[in-house]
Formats: structure tokens, sequence, C-alpha cells
């Protein structure tokens, strides 16, 4: 049984002193291939040259998250773009608006995600996509680029049932993180998971956040890891009926589908 994280941040700052020990770990839990996240230009170059130098276990996008859309100059995106041509590079995003904290004004968000969703459109990538409290605004973006790009999915997906099956109706996946491990604030998304169909289901651990609640022993970090992503399967399997091994089997299926991995 062999896992593949779809979401994990390993540019932080926080894998810094033992990134080599999280790889190992990752490995030694049956992870086949992780995808690293960019957020900003420097997570893109980082995560860019860290899939080139080992393209057998990682894989890359290249965006800019909502928070930092205010920031986001024509340099950077130009840059951006030169970037999404390697082959290691997967996904554009992690993109997306974000109204709960709106540390971007919404109409920065707006213009960059287009952005992202034009970029997406013409090099032919699959989108990596942040929404928070934003449902309508994004869901009237991504309709209005949907005939236009390959494909996508909604990353950390914990909104309603309503806009599951709205991102649903778009042939879109649904990325699941530690979330739907979490007994307090996880209860309407394990309700949420049997909706989503197998072939639209991917799980990730967005790491180093959202440790999975169901851990135990917990790391004293509380720093969450790849490593950790059968926490996430096994809390799907547990409220969507479904077994483990066919989580496993059906979410590598997908990522390696919709994100054309180098996997045989």
């Amino acid at each position: 049984m062999q896992l593949i994280d779809i979401g994990a941040n390993l540019t932080h700052q926080s894998f810094e002193n033992n990134f080599e020990q999280v790889v190992a770990n990752a490995r030694a839990a049956n992870l086949r291939h992780i995808i690293l996240t960019g957020t900003d230009l420097p997570s893109s170059e980082a995560a860019q040259l860290l899939a080139t130098e080992q393209p057998e276990f990682f894989s890359s996008t290249v965006g800019f998250h909502p928070h930092i859309a205010e920031s986001v100059k024509k340099v950077h995106l130009d840059t951006a773009k030169k970037l999404t041509t390697a082959k290691s590079v997967v996904a554009i995003g992690e993109t997306g608006l974000d109204f709960n904290r709106n540390f971007s004004p919404k109409e920065d968000q707006l213009k960059i995600f287009e952005h992202h969703l034009q970029l997406a459109s013409e090099i032919q990538k699959p989108v990596f996509l942040h929404q928070r409290d934003a449902h309508e605004d994004f869901l009237n973006l991504l309709k209005k680029y949907r005939a236009k790009i390959v494909g996508g999915v909604v990353h950390c997906f914990t909104d309603t049932e309503e806009a599951l099956r709205d991102y649903l109706e778009l042939d879109m996946y649904i990325g699941v993180t530690g979330w739907v491990c979490d007994e307090r604030r996880g209860q309407d998304l394990q309700k949420a998971v049997g909706i989503i169909p197998s072939d639209r289901l991917l799980i990730e651990t967005d790491s180093p956040y959202l440790l999975p609640r169901s851990l135990k022993p917990k790391p004293k970090s509380r720093r969450n890891e790849p490593a950790h992503l059968i926490e996430v399967a096994k809390a799907i399997a547990l409220h969507s009926g479904r077994s483990l091994e066919e989580v496993a089997q059906s979410t590598t299926d997908n990522a390696i589908r919709l994100f054309q991995l180098p996997i045989l």
C-alpha cells in the first residue's frame, strides 16, 4: 500500500535542520511521491530545485498564495512563468481566494487568481487551489476558466456540502488534509468525505500545518510531516465506509492521473 502526498510545504523553515530525516520518514511510511507546494516565488523556486534533483520522489507547484497577492509584481509573475516550463512542475498554484483573513485586498486576490487561471489555460497544467470564505467569487472565476484548463484540485477542503457539490459538478478533484482527523472542527468534513467519488479524491498533509489530532503519540514539535499522511487515509476510510486499501489505491491513481506524475 503506497500513498502520494499532493501538498506538502517542505521548503518551510521548520524543515531546515532535518529535511533528510523527514524524507526518510516519508519513505518508511510508504509514501511513493510528494508534491511540494509553491506559495511565493522563493518557495516555488526551492520546490522546483528539489523536484529537479529527485524527480522520482518529488514534483512541485508554482504559484502565489492569496495572502500575498498585494505584493506580487509583474517581475514575479514573469519569473514564475519561466519556472512552469520545467518538467518537474506539475501544477499552477497555490492560488485562489481567502476572504477569511484578507491579508491582501480582495481586488488584488481576484486579479492574481485570474492570472494563475490564465496561465494554467495557456500551458495546460492543472491548478492547485485555495479557498476560504470566498466560495461565490471563487466559483465564478473557476467557472469562467474551467473549459480552458485541464483540471485541478481544491486543496485542503473544509467548506460546506453545497460548495463540495459545486466543485464536483465542475469535475474538480478534492484534497483532504488532517482536518478530517479533528473530532472538534472536522465533523462536517467527516460527514462529507463519503460524498466525494473515489475518482475525485486526493490526500495531503499540508505539512508543516494541520497535524492530525488522531496521531498518537504526537511529536513534541507539533509539526506535521508527510509520514503522517496515513492518518488522513485512515480517517477517510473510517468516515466514508471505504477500506483503507481502497482509499490508498484510488488517491494514488488520482494523483498520478491529474498531475501526470512520472510514476510507472
